[in-house]
């Protein structure tokens, strides 16, 4: 170790790099990778400065020089929590905040603690996700939301905030893939798309629950008639199986699908 904090590591093509860190609260602390010492012994004053300076808050990252912005909130949540998390949580009284990146805090119940403290969430497309036992999920799974659905048409917060993913934000519009409710004339009904290289219009209903069955017929026949495509299935807990199969033989699709 040539400076406070760094420490010389190998990689496995022979390669040089530093590594930092620090010890607070009996805690050794990782501080991340560097490729001179002078940025990891930055590292090192970065994160010694918040451990020492209670003053420095969660929008005070110009602060830092190197550190990293997740080991920036890591650090000052330890420093005033008491608790380390290695994912970028920041625990309030009622709930806490996952800061995605500096300019994006998304709000969780603290029931939802234990799984985001071990689930680093990542962004794509537009849809936030985490990994899990080598798949990714999308984390309105979490919320009964289902996957792919569409703020505005599927869901929407309470309270006008799309960062904020507290169980009582959530409102849920549409239940089931597919489905979507629509409204004319003061008039609720239930139209249902399938998506083939488009959006087919598979019929329109008066009852959720018909919607969803009617999806699932369609995604039945339209794998009967060949296509390969793994549609997810809607699993209809309200009604019982012999009622599930009346309806299901009595609901009408567009005779277009067998014709795609």
């Amino acid at each position: 170790m040539d400076k406070a904090g760094v420490y010389k590591a190998k990689k496995k093509d022979g390669s040089t790099y530093y590594r930092a860190s620090i010890t607070y609260k009996g805690k050794h602390i990782s501080l991340g990778s560097y490729s001179s010492s002078d940025k990891a012994h930055q590292a090192y004053l970065d994160g010694k400065a918040l451990t020492e300076d209670n003053n420095i808050s969660l929008t005070d990252f110009q602060h830092c020089k190197c550190l990293s912005h997740d080991k920036f909130i890591s650090i000052i949540n330890y420093r005033d929590n008491g608790i380390y998390i290695a994912t970028p949580i920041y625990i309030r009284k009622q709930y806490f905040e996952y800061y995605l990146d500096k300019n994006t805090v998304l709000k969780f119940d603290r029931d939802d603690l234990f799984f985001y403290a071990s689930h680093k969430i990542q962004r794509r497309g537009g849809y936030l996700f985490v990994s899990d036992y080598g798949s990714q999920y999308n984390i309105l799974s979490r919320l009964g939301i289902k996957p792919f659905a569409v703020y505005g048409r599927d869901f929407v917060m309470a309270n006008g905030d799309k960062n904020d993913y507290r169980y009582s934000n959530i409102k849920v519009i549409n239940n089931y893939t597919g489905v979507r409710l629509e409204t004319k004339n003061g008039i609720d009904s239930y139209a249902v798309y399938i998506h083939i290289n488009g959006d087919y219009l598979v019929g329109k209903y008066d009852s959720e629950i018909k919607a969803a069955i009617a999806y699932n017929k369609a995604a039945d026949t339209l794998n009967s008639l060949g296509f390969e495509k793994e549609f997810i299935r809607n699993y209809i807990t309200s009604i019982k199986a012999d009622e599930y199969k009346k309806l299901y033989n009595s609901v009408k699709i567009s005779k277009k699908l067998y014709h795609i």
